[in-house]
């Protein structure tokens, strides 16, 4: 008699609650920070806000996205998934949002070089995938990144086609996500006892609350200082209005501080699964659906000018329905074709050529 043979079940990645709650809050700061843009040039409070959230949310989302990436050389199907996760949404999106404003405007401009809106973070992604298994066969290669970062603000030829600012800007974020992800944190920080965790968490919430009560005591001196453009990372120091030699340590100073606050952030993140958990899966569909959402109030003046006191707290949390919404299945299943096109049909059968792969002759014993 003949049995066939037993073969074990393929092992699934479990996901880990801290993360996916990471994700999930990190992407609603997102919105809610371009939720509040049209009041803060006229509402300190909406200003105060808006900064508290820049000094750290994108640091967050960017570093997370770092703490995912693999770094080993890139295999066919990791190549596939920079395709059908990144670059054809790219390609998508920018096409909806130049049809928009063709019907908008009357002009038909295509321009994929220029992403529009938040676009510009499935540009940096890809190139942030690619170039990590180079940079990481560097010795430092944090350090590298915070240099090139730095420099990066001293010359105006890097602009923003392909998003190269960002790209190189908030590389940092990225190489210090992996970074994380090497000096395997995360298992030793989910059995710590909670007395501990929490003491902890009590030095990320003095943190957060200096920062909080820092921003509305000197937001009149950080509008001059111009510190938002900064924390934008899309132009030069040039660009903002600093021409000296040390405007690169002012990068360096909002770098670390960003690092420092995301690990904060991480450090309160919930370790165990809560009723917003299972939306951390769905953020790529929250980051590039929002925004036309939002689309209204960025365009028509509806949030200008001076506003009551009840509209930044109303918006703040219009935005976190927002990403509760966007975040539910039904939207994801009628979304997914866009957010995560499969494109099978564009794909050969196996990622092989006819002329096959370069093989190595095998190494002699020469050290």
């Amino acid at each position: 008699m003949h049995t066939r043979p037993h073969h074990p079940p393929t092992p699934t990645r479990k996901r880990v609650p801290l993360w996916d709650n990471a994700r999930w809050i990190a992407i609603a700061l997102v919105v809610i920070g371009h939720g509040i843009l049209p009041l803060i040039g006229e509402d300190n409070a909406a200003y105060s806000v808006y900064l508290f959230i820049y000094s750290f949310h994108v640091a967050v989302f960017v570093t997370v996205a770092g703490y995912f990436a693999k770094s080993g050389p890139p295999n066919a199907r990791a190549l596939k998934q920079i395709l059908t996760d990144i670059v054809f949404p790219f390609f998508i999106f920018e096409t909806i949002w130049t049809v928009i404003r063709w019907v908008l405007s009357g002009g038909f401009d295509i321009d994929y070089t220029t992403a529009s809106w938040t676009l510009w973070f499935l540009i940096a992604l890809a190139i942030w995938r690619v170039v990590l298994p180079y940079l990481v066969l560097l010795r430092y290669p944090l350090i590298i990144a915070i240099v090139i970062s730095i420099g990066a603000g001293y010359t105006e030829t890097i602009d923003s086609t392909f998003a190269l600012t960002r790209t190189f800007g908030m590389l940092p974020f990225f190489v210090f996500g992996w970074k994380l992800r090497q000096w395997q944190l995360t298992g030793p920080w989910l059995e710590l006892r909670s007395a501990v965790v929490w003491r902890w968490r009590a030095g990320a919430i003095a943190l957060f609350a200096a920062v909080l009560v820092l921003m509305p005591v000197t937001i009149e001196t950080l509008r001059d200082l111009r510190l938002r453009r900064f924390m934008l990372y899309d132009e030069s120091y040039e660009a903002i209005g600093y021409d000296e030699p040390w405007s690169g340590a002012i990068r360096l100073v909002l770098l670390l501080g960003a690092m420092t606050l995301a690990v904060a952030f991480l450090t309160l993140m919930p370790r165990g699964a809560h009723w917003f958990t299972p939306f951390g899966r769905a953020t790529m569909y929250i980051y590039l659906l929002h925004t036309f959402v939002l689309f209204p109030f960025r365009e028509t003046g509806l949030l200008a000018g001076q506003q009551p006191f009840w509209v930044l707290p109303a918006m703040i949390v219009f935005c976190i329905g927002i990403s509760i919404v966007l975040s539910l299945k039904p939207v994801r299943r009628i979304f997914r074709p866009l957010v995560e096109p499969r494109a099978r049909w564009l794909f050969r059968p196996e990622p092989s050529t006819a002329t096959g792969t370069l093989v190595l002759p095998p190494e002699s014993g020469r050290r």
